[in-house]
């Protein structure tokens, strides 16, 4: 496979324009007029709710823009130090298996965490990757404690992808606590710094750029 596209913007990028570049992107790989592209952006403060949220998750609606977003998954947010990965990849050349495309990206994030030798794992039943969090105190039944630090939304349309991965880098974990993340109740979200990495942005970018074609190519 022919490498995507790469691009990176730079400051923030608001949500509304991320999604209008998406969908025209995707509209033209589906015409056969452009090629794949990873777009890697960061977002301001937002909530975004996925076809499968619960409105009961949205604990704050006040706190931050709330967008309906056509992604699947339920309730995320995005912001300030967090990666937000959009994925506009051709199924048609890649194989028309969404488990597949999930599973691959969940692979991809792993890759790039290992780079900083952190363990990022899947759960069944949970999309996304977690870590696990020893030091901290089990859940009430008993269950170790794992924390999420990257989520993973996709949609498709003609077999093409677009949406993708958030992984958080430094962003303010405090502003989770607006919503029921991605509905799980019980665990919670942590980032590369909150495990206690001096981990930037650009590290993560290089990072993904080293590991992309482990998985995808």
């Amino acid at each position: 496979m022919t490498r995507p596209e790469w691009k990176i913007s730079e400051g923030l990028t608001e949500y509304d324009d991320a999604v209008a570049l998406m969908e025209a992107r995707v509209t033209a790989i589906s015409e056969g007029r452009a090629g794949e592209l990873i777009w890697l952006v960061e977002h301001p403060p937002l909530y975004t709710a996925g076809t499968s949220a619960d409105p009961a998750d949205l604990k704050d609606p006040d706190r931050f823009a709330v967008f309906q977003s056509k992604r699947g998954g339920q309730y995320t947010y995005h912001g300030p130090g967090q990666r937000v990965i959009y994925t506009m990849l051709d199924l048609n050349k890649r194989g028309r298996d969404v488990r597949k495309l999930v599973c691959g990206l969940e692979n991809w994030v792993i890759a790039a965490l290992a780079e900083f030798n952190v363990t990022g794992e899947r759960r069944p039943g949970r999309v996304g990757v977690w870590v696990a969090r020893p030091e901290k105190p089990p859940l009430p039944d008993g269950s170790p404690r794992e924390d999420k630090i990257a989520a993973i939304g996709v949609r498709l349309r003609k077999w093409v992808s677009f949406h993708g991965i958030s992984i958080n880098v430094e962003p303010d974990l405090e502003h989770y606590e607006g919503i029921v993340p991605c509905g799980i109740s019980g665990h919670g979200v942590t980032s590369l710094v909150d495990l206690g990495l001096p981990v930037t942005m650009a590290d993560l970018d290089l990072a993904l750029d080293r590991t992309f074609a482990r998985i995808f190519d």
